[in-house]
């Protein structure tokens, strides 16, 4: 006797094996065809609304494991709201704009830059339709359920033109505004980039220690006195507009043996320059708090017709450096805040590929920033002003699909302003109800 006929076993028409990619389809297309998601939408009209506002994925790729974990995790709300009563409509979409759909056309051999600005712009259109086919077929795949048919995509002429619409009530009510600010820019993209694109790696930058000579010393500094800066970005000094001091650093005034000049370090660095410059015997003739150096004066080191404000900042450090730092509020954070402090033009003379413009001076127009630091140290060295140039390896951004260095660079751009209507704002959250969803694991032995 075989043991299975001792088993009293229920009958059932479930097969022995799942067999689950060929039951699983069934089971959806058994779904479509008896359109259980409208049936679902009408059983529950007229009822309380429940809606996901589902944040589209970009229209650049196959899905991955994230796409699915968002989206049944998604499915699995929408559907156990549906069950509770609600009547709770899921309609997916596909953000269809941008550089993550370039960067694939771009990958895939596109050469945009031998095309109009239409013609690539039609290629990309293509291109985003083409995945949201390809993704909206896995996602069915997945088992989840919604208005497939009928999606919102950003490139449709309604959905555009509702943001318009939104766009130009913002304007009549003042809250849209044009101005510069440095952005992250990748010039191999041409493309500005959120801090999230941004990675590091570790790159070598000529840096340089030179000195700026004191134009109006306020009774403190005579002519023959140089702020001495430091920076590791040469390229950037055509578009110089001062030097930021702290206001509580100790600041003196050397005199290096054998020469007429004097130099202005913060006091903690001196010993330490001193060694790097070679200067063996040096005097400190003077030494002065950096609040009493406010708006003193220096010359620009190439343009004669550029005086530099010394300013006060709090990112200044000692530790490396000079305790003087080159600014220039067209390219960097730090430097825009301080110069919009004190009311300095944002000047950015470098084009959207890294090539500086004409306004950055005849010996650097249509150079690339990468060798207008050598451009910039030679001038420095035939003015007698360059005292020190190295190499420094340091952590340095890049774009994370070129994987090439970026730059930092004021670019127009149309702000929005949120101080008109915060208040609104707050409002509007006080009457949002949050509710704070977790997941419990039980573990059994």
């Amino acid at each position: 006797m075989k043991i299975k006929e001792t088993l009293n076993l229920g009958k059932t028409k479930f097969p022995m094996r799942g067999n689950l990619p060929v039951k699983e389809l069934e089971r959806e297309n058994l779904w479509e065809e008896n359109k259980v998601y409208e049936q679902r939408q009408k059983l529950n009209e007229g009822k309380p609304t429940f809606v996901l506002h589902d944040g589209p994925p970009y229209a650049n790729g196959n899905i991955h494991m994230g796409h699915a974990m968002n989206k049944i995790s998604k499915d699995i709300i929408v559907r156990s709201k549906s069950m509770m009563g609600f009547r709770s409509p899921y309609v997916p979409g596909w953000d269809t704009h941008g550089l993550p759909i370039e960067q694939q056309l771009q990958k895939s051999g596109v050469d945009r830059k031998s095309m109009s600005v239409n013609e690539f712009r039609e290629l990309c259109r293509k291109y985003a339709l083409e995945q949201v086919d390809k993704q909206r077929k896995d996602f069915k795949r997945l088992g989840v359920a919604g208005e497939w048919d009928n999606p919102y995509l950003t490139l449709n002429p309604e959905f555009e033109a509702q943001q318009i619409r939104t766009f130009g009530k913002m304007a009549e009510k003042g809250l849209i505004y044009k101005g510069l600010k440095p952005v992250y820019w990748s010039w191999s993209s041409e493309s500005a980039l959120a801090e999230a694109e941004v990675e590091y790696q570790d790159l070598s930058s000529p840096t340089a220690f030179y000195g700026e000579q004191v134009v109006d010393g306020k009774g403190l500094f005579d002519e023959n006195t140089y702020f001495t800066v430091w920076t590791t970005t040469p390229w950037t000094i055509p578009a110089s507009e001062g030097i930021t001091v702290d206001a509580d650093f100790d600041y003196v005034v050397v005199k290096p043996a054998g020469m007429d000049k004097k130099f202005v370090f913060a006091s903690e660095l001196v010993d330490a320059c001193a060694e790097k410059f070679g200067w063996e015997n040096f005097e400190v003739v003077q030494t002065v708090k950096g609040r009493d150096m406010e708006y003193m004066t220096a010359q620009h080191p190439f343009n004669p017709d550029v005086k530099l404000l010394v300013m006060l900042g709090d990112f200044v450090t000692t530790d490396s450096g000079t305790g003087l730092v080159h600014t220039a509020p067209g390219y960097g954070e730090d430097d825009y805040n301080v110069g919009m402090k004190y009311d300095l033009p944002i000047f950015a003379p470098v084009d959207n590929k890294g090539y500086l413009t004409k306004e950055a001076g005849a010996d650097f127009e249509g150079v690339f920033y990468e060798d207008a630091n050598q451009v910039a140290l030679k001038k420095l060295e035939d003015a007698g002003l360059l005292i020190l140039q190295e190499d420094l390896v340091h952590s340095y951004p890049c774009d994370w699909r070129t994987k090439k260095p970026i730059i930092f660079r004021a670019t127009p751009q149309w702000f929005a302003s949120v101080d008109k209507i915060r208040q609104n704002i707050l409002d509007a959250i006080d009457e949002v109800q949050f509710f704070l969803v977790g997941v419990k694991s039980v573990f059994t032995t």
